[in-house]
């Protein structure tokens, strides 16, 4: 049993070392449950940074070719911005039965801003905070259940340039089109900024462990919720018409539900499976202001498909304080229109890592590759060859 004790070292350091670029829709980190199955009282505090890079070129039929817009076959330049995540998290043994958590992470995060070509200007940034409180009770038998409540803070800001508006308006014809041909230079640009909105749902869980094979299997679901955000909206070029140039409002978004499966288990000595099937429902996921969606009667942004992610990986344990794991992750391409904001389509991602354990401390360490789904957007812009690295370390220490 010492030694699959050592090689579960492996099973959830990179969901915290290398928060993932590829993840479904806009998902940054999962709360580490694993932490919740940790022997006594233990703490851990988790960074990553992910240096994303993805581009395309603009097609010939796409809106705004051949004008001073953007010239066809040009590149758009690199859409998806770096960014970094932190993570904390502290669980307390009060008996043999019964244990709390209290966790506090980054689950969602969107950070695009174009800078080359038509799309120059058009950017979306999405900041979250979560804490959430989990208990977990031991039934007996190696079954255990858990749960709780999560509480995710965001903020959203949204910028569409005007040649973007322009164009689109001037293509549709029309009352759209005179209002375009009409609207001074640089009155077209369409901005959006919301406060920060709180909601909380419900966390809940089971788990069956075997500690002689180091077998645990446990299924999570966490609920959905609807951010209702306190929104500001301009577009200057509105302001004569019904609808005015700008709007205070309420914008409704929803944020989706997920449920996943993670295993691991000893297959060797020393040697251990681990991995995960998540499923979330993106498809609910759309940004749809109001002053937007009475001037063009669409979102700003949404997310087509619900997503799929398969994950398998290993750990070895290679003396008393070093063991090294591997894993692939896997998102499957759905096809079909591309939001400029989120231009990829499934991912495949490949991490490897370290942990090092010392008395009552443990040092992890990874760094993660993900290859990029090629996509296409509405205006024939395709985007190919993009990647994500993801690294980053935490610190474990039981008390």
């Amino acid at each position: 049993m010492m030694h699959f004790k050592s090689a579960l070292l492996a099973t959830s350091a990179l969901a915290a070392c290398a928060s993932m670029a590829s993840a479904g829709g806009i998902d940054r980190s999962r709360l580490p449950y694993a932490a919740m199955f940790e022997e006594g009282n233990y703490a851990e505090l988790g960074f990553s940074s992910v240096n994303p890079q993805v581009g395309g070129a603009y097609s010939p039929a796409g809106i705004g070719a051949g004008t001073a817009f953007g010239v066809p076959g040009t590149s758009t330049g690199n859409m998806a911005e770096s960014y970094t995540t932190m993570s904390l998290g502290v669980k307390t043994q009060i008996n043999d039965k019964l244990s709390v958590g209290l966790f506090v992470n980054q689950p969602y995060g969107a950070d695009a801003k174009y800078t080359d070509g038509f799309y120059t200007g058009l950017e979306a940034h999405w900041d979250s905070s979560q804490i959430a409180a989990l208990v977990k009770y031991s039934i007996g038998n190696g079954v255990s259940v858990y749960g709780g409540a999560k509480r995710v803070e965001s903020s959203a800001t949204i910028r569409i340039p005007d040649q973007m508006i322009r164009a689109s308006m001037l293509a549709a014809g029309g009352g759209a089109a005179a209002l375009a041909g009409a609207a001074p230079a640089g009155t077209l640009e369409y901005n959006a900024k919301t406060d920060k909105d709180a909601q909380t749902a419900l966390i809940i869980g089971a788990a069956y462990e075997k500690p002689e094979i180091a077998l645990r299997v446990g299924l999570t679901y966490e609920q959905g919720f609807t951010h209702s955000f306190a929104s500001s909206e301009t577009l200057p070029a509105f302001a004569a018409t019904l609808l005015g140039g700008s709007r205070n409002s309420t914008t409704e978004i929803e944020m989706p539900r997920s449920i996943a499966l993670d295993f691991q288990s000893g297959v060797a000595k020393d040697t251990l499976v681990f991995g995960m099937i998540k499923y979330t429902n993106w498809s609910v996921w759309e940004v749809r202001p109001p002053l937007y969606n009475a001037a063009f009667s669409d979102d700003v942004t949404s997310i087509d498909n619900d997503v799929m992610t398969y994950q398998l990986g290993v750990g070895r344990r290679l003396n008393d304080n070093l063991s090294v794991f591997g894993r692939v992750t896997y998102e499957e391409a759905k096809g079909g229109v591309a939001s400029r904001l989120a231009p990829t389509d499934g991912s495949t991602s490949f991490g490897i890592g370290a942990t090092y354990r010392q008395d009552k401390l443990k040092i992890t360490g990874g760094i993660e590759y993900a290859k990029l789904g090629d996509a296409t957007d509405a205006s024939g812009t395709k985007f190919t060859g993009n990647d994500a690295l993801g690294v980053g370390v935490q610190i474990g220490y039981s008390f």
